[in-house]
């Protein structure tokens, strides 16, 4: 690295130059200790330069990769790889004939705000209640779809409920840019929100984004969950235990405010895989509801009951599937709003077995899951859910009984993401997505977000950086590093989409649309294009900020929920001490032993030779260990008695004792005869 301080004559210099939108980052940031890239298209000069946001002050030049050709959009484009600049501040790239970028942080906490807003969007999303001010800013709006007055469909009808009874099912989320709500869809996005909890429950602990139950005893990515986790479980049959597939108008309704939105809502047709997508659901929430029990008395027991009921009728209607065109042929009023429609219920009732199993602890939910058996592993969608089960698996690997062979879901997962991840070093953009041309179709960036998710979970089972790493740059991909240059997250970033398809943006009379909501992505199906001027039928340019694209820039609650985990996991890994950077002070957080004062390294990362000192003030027990991310030793550097004085011992991560350590984030105790441990997060790069 090379580190100048120099001032530029921008007047009339060959450094002359303008924003350039031929510079594509991530226009959020970067983490002082994380990989930091760019994509420059058609660059003339080889070397680039850091810059201070006015761009006077050069603090760092590097030069640009060799230009590859990007298949997907037919650009030319070459790597700044600026990875080794660990300054903290708000900077610039610059290519001399090409131009600078869009300011971006470094930072410790950098993808908190981008997790926080997208979270917060389900709140935007949430019907049955007013959205006030103070919690809603300039987007506060009138309660709509109270639901208090819902209609049972021909389609749904029994001898208890017949067609036309009325039943009450407020609550829940707006599903997409419409007033609608489909239990499938709810399914895999209240997953993993809940999901998020349970692989990082200290940082969402800690994580708040100002709604209405922020301050109680319940982190808030937990009470956002509940909001639609109650409105699902008014979806099953009390009589039975079948769930309605959504509850809807009979067609999509105008741009108008919700509360302008008032025709007659039905619960439609129970189907299969509604059913085993709420089993799903309710297994996984009872888990966590009954670490709080005192908030919510019975309702992790409700949860559960309601999960086996749903599990029992799935069994016995395994082929209830939900066909919107032969209800409509068979049933009145016809109905015109999304199907989410699936003909094959098998990965739902894997799904739903795999999260009864983790919760009970009966194996025998397991007998029949094809998951199990089969090499196939997939990226999460909503009609395709099994993997999120694996999920599950691995995220309670160490409290599985013996009906999971745990090693072989290890290396399933492991081997499954180093394939997803194989062609980056060979991706022009850097990035996992768009390893085939079929990453890109509707909700596209839904899919970066998946592979991120499970790059993540690859590396919570092998603590290789290199997961860590790509599930980065993936998002890098949403936040700007992109073909079409936009940051696809609503009101973040320096050009986020201003004209996405979601009707209370569209309605509101607000310049700016709801803030928090990903942007569908590139779609070369472009099934709106008789409407809509699309500016290429290039796959990664597929893509236009415009309110009519609803197959590009229409917005989606199960496309917001993978950027959630994703940047709330990377947050939690790369995060300066695994929380998110609240005003709790990190000593009432973690307390120090006293007669023990740590010197940490932070933030220099662990390498071979990095020394951990230390000071004891009084005589007595010390222990000094390493643990990996999984919270399994390491190594144990120091485990006996010192005296009074200044310690230094040494990490040899490349042969500790034989250990040939991986990269990857790693976490130091310093422990004192039991007065409590002192936990710092390190990096290890090998």
């Amino acid at each position: 690295m090379k580190r100048l301080f120099v001032i530029f004559v921008l007047t009339g210099s060959a450094l002359a130059a303008d924003l350039s939108e031929n510079i594509r980052i991530n226009q959020i940031g970067f983490y002082l200790n994380g990989p930091k890239l760019a994509a420059v298209i058609d660059a003339v000069q080889k070397e680039f330069y850091v810059m201070s946001t006015d761009l006077v002050d050069t603090l760092y030049t590097g030069e640009l990769s060799e230009p590859k050709l990007w298949p997907h959009s037919e650009e030319m484009v070459s790597i700044a790889d600026f990875t080794n600049f660990k300054d903290i501040g708000v900077f610039r790239i610059m290519v001399p004939e090409t131009g600078y970028s869009y300011p971006f942080d470094i930072a410790h906490n950098v993808f908190q705000r981008p997790a926080g807003s997208a979270l917060k969007g389900y709140y935007y999303q949430r019907m049955s209640i007013e959205l006030e001010e103070q919690y809603a800013g300039k987007w506060k709006r009138k309660m709509g779809h109270p639901d208090d007055k819902v209609y049972v469909h021909e389609s749904a009808a029994t001898e208890l409920r017949p067609k036309d009874t009325i039943i009450s099912c407020p609550r829940g989320w707006y599903d997409a840019g419409d007033y609608n709500k489909y239990i499938v869809n709810s399914g895999i996005s209240t997953y993993q929100l809940l999901a998020a909890w349970e692989q990082f429950p200290e940082y969402c602990d800690r994580f708040a984004i100002n709604i209405p139950e922020s301050g109680n005893s319940v982190p808030d990515i937990l009470d956002e969950a509940l909001w639609n986790i109650r409105w699902m479980l008014t979806m099953q049959d009390p009589n039975d235990g079948g769930v309605y597939h959504k509850c809807t108008c009979t067609n999509f309704q105008g741009f108008v405010m919700p509360h302008q939105a008032t025709a007659r809502r039905y619960v439609v047709q129970k189907s299969t895989t509604a059913t085993f997508d709420f089993c799903a659901v309710m297994a996984q929430a009872s888990r966590i509801l009954k670490n709080y029990s005192d908030t919510f008395p019975g309702l992790a027991d409700s949860c559960l009951n309601a999960a086996i009921r749903a599990w029992q009728w799935g069994n016995s209607y395994p082929d209830s599937i939900y066909s919107q065109s032969r209800m409509n042929e068979k049933f009145n009023p016809d109905v015109s709003t999304g199907e989410y429609g699936d003909r094959n219920p098998g990965d739902e009732y894997d799904w739903a077995a795999i999260e009864l199993y983790i919760t009970t602890k009966t194996g025998a939910f397991l007998n029949n899951v094809d998951v199990l058996t089969t090499s196939s592993t997939s990226v999460p969608s909503w009609p395709n859910v099994a993997t999120l089960g694996l999920y599950s698996l691995a995220c309670h690997i160490d409290d599985l009984t013996e009906a999971v062979d745990t090693e072989a879901l290890r290396r399933r997962l492991v081997n499954w993401a180093q394939q997803l991840r194989l062609d980056v070093e060979n991706s022009a953009y850097h990035i996992v997505m768009g390893k085939s041309t079929n990453d890109f179709g509707w909700g596209s960036n839904a899919v970066a977000a998946n592979q991120a998710m499970g790059l993540l979970v690859a590396f919570q089972l092998s603590a290789d950086s290199t997961f860590l790493w790509d599930a980065i740059h993936n998002m890098d991909y949403l936040l700007g590093r992109n073909a079409v240059g936009y940051c696809f997250l609503t009101g973040n970033g320096s050009k986020p989409p201003l004209h996405i398809h979601h009707r209370q943006s569209g309605s509101d009379g607000i310049k700016d649309p709801v803030p928090g909501l990903l942007s569908g992505g590139p779609n070369p199906g472009q099934q709106d294009k008789s409407s809509v001027t699309y500016p290429s039928d290039l796959p990664a340019k597929s893509w236009v900020d415009d309110q009519g694209s609803w197959a590009s820039n229409e917005i989606c609650i199960n496309w917001n929920s993978p950027f959630v985990y994703a940047a709330l996991g990377i947050d939690a890994y790369m995060s300066k001490d695994g929380g998110p950077d609240v005003s709790v002070s990190k000593q009432d957080r973690n307390k120090v032993p006293s007669g023990i004062r740590l010197y940490p390294n932070y933030p220099n990362p662990f390498n071979s030779s990095t020394s951990i000192e230390f000071e004891i003030l009084k005589s007595g027990h010390v222990s000094v260990t390493v643990y990996n991310n999984l919270g399994r030793l390491v190594a144990t550097l120091h485990d006996g008695f010192l005296s009074p004085g200044r310690y230094k011992i040494y990490w040899n991560g490349y042969d500790f004792h034989g250990i040939q350590v991986t990269s990857g984030i790693y976490m130091l105790s310093v422990q004192g005869d039991g007065q409590g441990k002192f936990n710092q997060k390190m990096l290890y790069l090998r």
